[in-house]
């Protein structure tokens, strides 16, 4: 007898999500789909985050153009190429197929930065709820993943978000304030999470976002 395979489409991935699962490819060029469910989970306090103030000085500034949404499938295959030090992903082609099916069901997002019209740093990762659940990042110059990360969270919270979702914590999301919980608490973080009134905000009024990212940094409005 054979034995029947599941398909995965992307509203199985969404189910996944919501149960506090998440896929992973085992190479970049292909080969099966896990589910993973870590015993102890990455998460990235949205009343927490640390905006150091030379960051918040590289924000303020012109030195990127970050926008959401703008261009999703440049900025996951941007987040999948090989770079020093990481010669394969765990973002195969499937992966790519499912989360840009999910950008346009209006689920997965992106936040991009840009230096003189040319992609050098971003995000993805996908909006359910008030939950967002980060996927992967990538940098071409300095800076500018970490420009587009103080987006997402400056964005995440004026829109009413209650949970970022890292699934692991690394060196470079360590000195923002992420941190790993047991796998109960994360969960009982994402069934409050994605119970709660949210709304992803693509472009919010700029003086809004200055206001947000200088209370990331410990500074008073204006």
């Amino acid at each position: 007898m054979s034995r029947r395979v599941l398909e995965i489409t992307p509203d199985l991935v969404l189910r996944a999500y919501r149960r506090g699962l998440f896929p992973m490819a085992e190479t970049r060029h292909g080969g099966r789909l896990f589910w993973l469910d870590p015993e102890r989970r990455g998460v990235l306090p949205l009343d927490r985050f640390h905006l150091p103030r030379r960051l918040l000085r590289t924000v303020l500034s012109n030195e990127f153009e970050v926008g959401a949404d703008i261009d999703f499938p440049a900025t996951i295959a941007s987040c999948a190429t090989a770079r020093p030090g990481r010669d394969d992903t765990w973002i195969s082609p499937q992966i790519e197929r499912l989360f840009t099916e999910l950008y346009h069901m209006g689920y997965a997002h992106s936040v991009e930065s840009r230096r003189d019209g040319e992609l050098v740093g971003g995000l993805y990762g996908v909006a359910i709820g008030g939950v967002f659940f980060g996927e992967s990042m990538f940098s071409f110059v300095r800076d500018a993943s970490k420009a587009a990360l103080a987006h997402l969270v400056a964005r995440l919270r004026l829109g009413g978000f209650q949970l970022l979702d890292t699934q692991f914590v690394t060196a470079h999301l360590a000195q923002f304030g992420a941190e790993e919980i047991p796998r109960q608490a994360y969960r009982e973080h994402l069934t409050a999470g994605l119970a709660a009134a949210s709304r992803w905000l693509p472009a919010p009024e700029p003086a809004a976002l200055i206001a947000e990212f200088r209370a990331l940094a410990g500074q008073s409005p204006g």
